[in-house]
């Protein structure tokens, strides 16, 4: 969560994976696992509509499901943002790139 304008705003997850959706739940990220293409629109315009929802996390392999959408809808609107993020099964990307990316974003080493 982080605050804009004094509001708390929240994070969002849309999983295809459970373990994602626990790991994310353990960091205090609620969200819903979905499947099917209609499934993922469906928790898209939702999770769109949740007025306290700043960012939406959504893994590659739901991206790639409806990608003409999310275009539009990052293009269309302001808020929130949707990110996408790799699950544990990845995308082919050598296995530190979660590690990696981390450390670039925060200058942490972890």
């Amino acid at each position: 969560m982080y605050i804009i304008w004094g509001d708390i705003m929240k994070f969002y997850l849309i999983s295809d994976n459970v373990d994602t959706a626990v790991g994310m739940r353990l960091a205090g990220i609620k969200g819903v696992v979905v499947h099917e293409d209609a499934e993922v629109k469906q928790a898209l315009n939702n999770a769109m509509a949740m007025e306290d929802v700043a960012v939406i996390l959504m893994t590659e392999r739901l991206v790639k499901l409806c990608p003409e959408l999310i275009y539009d809808l990052k293009l269309n609107r302001q808020k929130p943002l949707i990110v996408e993020i790799p699950d544990r099964h990845g995308n082919g990307r050598t296995k530190d790139s979660i590690t990696k990316y981390v450390r670039e974003a925060i200058g942490v080493k972890i």
